[in-house]
């Protein structure tokens, strides 16, 4: 756990604290500490640098996934070179993309009659 953000970081959080999803940054879970936490949501922002493209960095990060995927939780990953405005909307668009739309109910008629 750092205790000074990188600037990525401190850009991300301004721009998040502002939402009205309500994120935990450094965050522990377990053996690991996440950037950002989103509980309400089941969500894990990470942001990475370019030491994550070296394959032993990446496969740490796979291994990390799975262990947070595996207790329920979508894990996001961007870059630090991205827009911390570009992120946030990302990530809204990702959250309602996957709640699901109401069907209708079956008892309000629309089928047809015998």
């Amino acid at each position: 756990m750092r205790r000074t953000p990188t600037y990525a970081e401190r850009d991300l959080w301004q721009v998040l604290r502002k939402t009205d999803l309500h994120f935990r940054r450094q965050a522990p879970f377990g053996p690991y500490i996440a950037d950002f936490a989103c509980h309400s949501a089941r969500l894990i922002v990470e942001l990475d640098g370019g030491i994550h493209d070296l394959p032993s960095v990446a496969a740490k990060d796979l291994e990390r996934e799975a262990w947070l995927t595996a207790r329920g939780y979508r894990v996001m990953r961007f870059r630090n070179s991205e827009h911390p405005e570009d992120i946030v909307r990302i990530i809204f668009e990702r959250l309602s993309a996957d709640t699901p739309t109401p069907s209708p109910s079956p008892q309000g008629g629309g089928g047809q009659k015998e």
